[in-house]
């Protein structure tokens, strides 16, 4: 059994004397495995570091097994987020939600194909992808199974000034309707419904509290697992961001 494909490591963890177990997310084998002969050593740690896009060649004798990797660096993504704390962050937070949420060796292409461009543009700095990053979290939500309807409004099927969503239902809400429900509700900040839509970090706050309780609820509360602590860590880290600025 062997392929090759365009990769974005999610985790490096050593084993045994140098060598690497990596995770990967692909585009047509979703997050797979294998094992890096040397990849904890000097020469190649920097390769496998999480955020990295990759090209990678994988190899086993039967397609169940571990199997091997080997591959060269594309984009070291993880060395250029080093001086942006929120970049770091955010870049953490995508692997981690990535290889905790994602089914092992099930394809998600819109995940990848989303993921990559936020990772290829993320040396702009935080600010220029942090919209599309929430926006990634929603997708991967909708491709879990857990899609948000942020079409129009659950109780009147009203279609504009969309201003919050049901905890519950994951539906959005008109600005009428939930009036009487404010404290139940969770906003629902305008870039996730117009894409051309500003966004401060007071938008930001608000989208990561958004996917995050579903996320939490749903992508790693129906097994029973936390959600990642880097994805604990953006969101906080945004929310300090917001309190810096006086918006809350």
């Amino acid at each position: 059994m062997e392929w090759t494909a365009p990769a974005i490591v999610l985790d490096a963890r050593p084993l045994g004397e140098g060598g690497a177990v990596v995770t990967l997310l692909t585009e047509e084998h979703g997050r797979h495995a294998g094992l890096v002969k040397g990849g904890a050593s000097r020469g190649q740690a920097a390769i496998w570091l999480p955020g990295n896009l990759v090209d990678v060649r994988w190899v086993a004798r039967l397609a169940d097994q571990l199997g091997n990797l080997t591959g060269e660096l594309v984009h070291p993504a993880a060395a250029l987020a080093m001086e942006d704390p929120l970049a770091l962050a955010l870049l953490s937070s995508a692997c981690a939600v990535a290889a905790d949420a994602l089914p092992e060796r099930e394809a998600h292409p819109r995940v990848f194909g989303a993921l990559v461009p936020i990772i290829a543009h993320l040396q702009r700095g935080a600010a220029e992808v942090m919209a599309d990053y929430i926006r990634w979290e929603v997708l991967v939500l909708a491709d879990l199974g857990y899609g948000l309807d942020l079409r129009r409004c659950v109780a009147t099927g009203a279609e504009t000034e969309l201003t919050h969503v049901s905890p519950k239902s994951g539906c959005a809400v008109s600005e009428e309707a939930a009036a009487p429900y404010l404290d139940r509700m969770l906003p629902l900040p305008a870039f996730l419904r117009d894409e051309a839509a500003r966004a401060a970090p007071e938008d930001w706050a608000a989208g990561l509290r958004l996917t995050g309780h579903f996320l939490a609820r749903d992508a790693f509360g129906a097994r029973h697992r936390p959600i990642p602590a880097a994805r604990e860590a953006l969101a906080d880290r945004v929310a300090g961001l917001v309190t810096a600025d006086g918006s809350a």
